[in-house]
């Protein structure tokens, strides 16, 4: 029962909310507050703080959804171990990547990875923002640049140029900026992080790292939209040379303002600090860190 009530607490955390929880695995909300009541009972701690709009972790709360991932995921693999036998992988994973990193180099890694295991399923949150990993369940994620949360762990999977870009149907209409300052009366796709809007773009200018604000009509929390309105011709995009190189050896996007970097942000596998990971999650983090570690895969 301990088991069960703390797959239960998980569920309440990831969905944020008693009664959507239980509508979930089929409990009323009497029931899943009565066992979660037994739960901070049998931890002598109260787990969650309840309003009549949301639900947020105690710090007790916080310390056991650790220990309840670790604690259910060895259960699950030692389950799956005598069930299914040890070279079978199962069971779900769930990962979270930036929107056009994802769509254009994970999905075929994690299409090949279902094909070679047909027991494992796949929950892929697609997203620009920032996801709580711990609080919304996630497996892993892949991220770009520096971790907000210090107690997250991290594979590394090498630095991350970004580039500005436009199409030559745009240069061709509009002109091609020489200076980052020439920016300023160009039209700039955007791109929204959360309640960010990434208005200012950093230059090393005479050695000196400065900042350029750009304006334009389109605002966007979507990588791969900032990808396709650029190709369409319809602004000048600040773009993660991954996300692109295939746009450049093609012709359809041009390198703009070589001679002043704009930097490079880190891209890494970041994960909660559980001491367990399933064999399932291990294997895929693997597959990802071969597929997209440079010099190597994609």
């Amino acid at each position: 029962m301990l088991l069960e009530n703390l797959s239960l607490f998980l569920r309440i955390v990831e969905k944020g909310g008693l009664a959507v929880a239980g509508r979930e695995v089929g409990l009323s909300p009497a029931t899943v507050s009565e066992r979660l009541a037994a739960l901070e009972a049998y931890y002598g701690a109260t787990l969650l703080t309840r309003t009549t709009r949301a639900i947020s972790l105690t710090e007790e709360g916080r310390a056991l959804v650790e220990g309840a991932r670790r604690l259910l995921a060895e259960a699950e693999e030692l389950e799956s171990r005598v069930r299914r036998g040890a070279d079978v992988i199962s069971g779900p994973i769930r990962l979270s990547a930036p929107e056009d990193l994802g769509r254009r180099l994970l999905v075929p890694v994690i299409d090949a990875f279902l094909t070679d295991h047909p027991a494992v399923t796949i929950d892929l949150n697609l997203t620009d923002g920032y996801v709580d990993l711990v609080g919304q369940g996630m497996d892993f994620a892949i991220r770009h640049g520096v971790l907000a949360d210090s107690s997250l762990r991290a594979k590394p999977l090498g630095d991350n140029r970004r580039i500005v870009c436009a199409s030559p149907a745009y240069l061709e209409r509009h002109g091609t900026p020489r200076h980052p300052n020439d920016l300023e009366n160009h039209e700039c796709i955007v791109m929204r992080f959360g309640q960010n809007i990434d208005r200012e773009w950093s230059f090393v200018i005479d050695g000196v790292v400065r900042k350029v604000t750009v304006h334009g009509r389109r605002v966007v929390n979507d990588g791969g939209l900032v990808r396709q309105w650029c190709k369409a011709g319809l602004g000048v995009a600040l773009k993660s040379i991954r996300d692109v190189d295939v746009d450049l050896a093609s012709g359809a996007l041009v390198e703009l303002l070589k001679d002043f970097s704009t930097g490079s942000t880190a891209l890494q596998i970041v994960y909660p600090p559980s001491a367990v990971q399933p064999r399932r999650v291990r294997l895929l983090i693997e597959r990802i860190a071969a597929a997209l570690s440079p010099g190597r895969g994609a």
